[in-house]
């Protein structure tokens, strides 16, 4: 089990209140995620994510998707990764006011030129490198 925290606050979208997990299951599906073997429980301010993924890029991406709406708190992961490879997980930086993925690609790779790495690892969850906001987890993932 893994526990994931998230700015509650802000958000792409906003979790409906009283949601038995449809909306998060419907989110991943949007999202082109194979969510077809997980499940999706809400708990106030918590996520619960039950389930097996196909690989650790999948489970990531969930817990960023679930994590980066309004009213979620927490993101609490159940997940089974299915092909499991020996890949390290990647880091989950949260965004902060003035952050830009290159300046965030120079912190993490020491190479501004690199945020394309950070864009492609968090799509389709963003859709634009120019827009993040302060509060929002991204996966940075390791470079090969």
């Amino acid at each position: 089990m893994e526990l994931f925290k998230f700015e509650r606050t802000r958000g792409k979208d906003k979790k409906p209140d009283g949601d038995d997990g449809n909306w998060f299951t419907n989110l991943f599906k949007k999202n082109n995620l194979k969510a077809d073997k997980v499940e999706a429980e809400a708990k106030d301010t918590k996520v619960v994510l039950k389930g097996k993924v196909p690989d650790r890029e999948t489970a990531e991406k969930m817990i960023v998707a679930a994590g980066n709406n309004e009213g979620v708190a927490e993101v609490e992961s159940h997940l089974e990764i299915e092909d499991e490879k020996k890949e390290p997980a990647s880091t989950m930086y949260e965004v902060k006011p003035g952050d830009t993925l290159s300046k965030i690609a120079k912190e993490h790779y020491g190479d501004a030129s690199k945020y394309p790495v950070i864009f492609e690892a968090n799509k389709p969850m963003l859709s634009d490198p120019d827009k993040i906001y302060p509060g929002q987890v991204l996966r940075i993932p390791p470079l090969d």
